[in-house]
């Protein structure tokens, strides 16, 4: 298969996981981040963008990591499902995470964020 094939199905696999990781990402959470983040909700913003990112990061080491598109997509979805595992436990320790996004606090939708990152780092050096 020529190099741009292979590259164009790899960013095209890729696109829709992440896809379908902020459709499922999105239904797990309490709160609409799209519409609190329309609404200027930074807190919303800083959540979420921590989950794709940390799912991001997943998805290159898989990328990197994997030989064939059966391999990606299993590990890809593999990362998902811990990705969400993590905010349900993070979400269930801290107790209050619908308040404080939906009260716009920066602070604690950074820390969600920052949590979905690691979790992310180390996701993705686990597939190395």
């Amino acid at each position: 298969m020529p190099a741009i094939l292979n590259y164009l199905i790899h960013l095209l696999l890729a696109a829709v996981l992440l896809a379908v990781f902020f459709v499922a990402y999105t239904r797990v959470t309490p709160y609409n981040e799209v519409l609190l983040i329309r609404q200027g909700n930074q807190a919303a913003a800083l959540s979420l963008g921590g989950a794709l990112i940390g799912f991001s990061i997943t998805i290159g080491s898989a990328l990197m990591h994997t030989g064939d598109y059966q391999e990606f997509a299993a590990w890809a979805f593999g990362a998902m499902v811990v990705q969400i595992l993590a905010y349900a436990i993070t979400t269930r320790a801290l107790n209050m995470s619908k308040d404080q996004i939906e009260a716009n606090n920066s602070a604690f939708g950074g820390l969600l964020g920052a949590i979905s990152i690691s979790i992310g780092v180390i996701n993705g050096a686990g597939i190395s």
